[in-house]
């Protein structure tokens, strides 16, 4: 696989951003070309945050079309079922199964659970597998435990060597052992 079109959604804080970064760092380091965008509102207060990835040739926009995503990576249930008219018809959807509560709902207590996402998910997403977040303790790091997940799956055009090194140029060393433990822990996942 030298292509993929990958969206990866969440809320502000979760790391999405720089799980974009280090995709097409990844990427680009194997010399694939690499377009990417992020859409960011109000991502300080919680608010959602959306990365396209674009890996391959003739690549015009860095968007991606409806439809199009043969990969999405959801740090938020609510955030994931937003995002599905990206997917492709066979595409995949990863997420973790921890919801973040918007303000709206915590104003109004009106039952929004992660369990009712990751249910609704289930049922409408043919390629879906749902992260359990209790499999890590900092979830900090679930971005790197996500693309763990996504490179187990053959869902990416490199490999776990490529991230290792990619995290060691991109981050501080402080963090070098705790996101190597975060991605073998996705690594692992099954």
């Amino acid at each position: 696989m030298n292509a993929c079109n990958c969206l990866i959604t969440g809320v502000g804080g979760q790391g999405t951003v720089l799980l974009s970064r280090l995709i097409g760092a990844a990427a680009a380091a194997r010399g694939l070309p690499v377009r990417g965008t992020e859409t960011i509102g109000m991502a300080q207060r919680g608010g959602s945050v959306v990365s396209h990835v674009r890996i391959g040739t003739n690549l015009h926009s860095p968007l991606l079309p409806p439809g199009s995503a043969e990969l999405i990576l959801g740090f938020e249930p609510g955030e994931a079922v937003r995002a599905l008219p990206f997917l492709k018809q066979n595409g995949t959807l990863i997420v973790l199964d921890r919801a973040v509560k918007p303000v709206t709902s915590s104003l109004r207590d009106d039952g929004y659970t992660a369990e009712a996402m990751c249910w609704y998910l289930k049922d409408t997403v043919k390629n879906v597998i749902i992260v359990d977040s209790g499999a890590f303790t900092n979830q900090k790091v679930g971005n790197v435990v996500l693309l763990g997940v996504a490179l187990a799956h053959n869902l990416l055009p490199f490999t776990p060597k490529d991230v290792r090194a990619v995290l060691r140029e991109r981050l501080p060393e402080r963090f070098w052992a705790l996101n190597e433990q975060a991605l073998q822990v996705g690594l692992a996942f099954s």
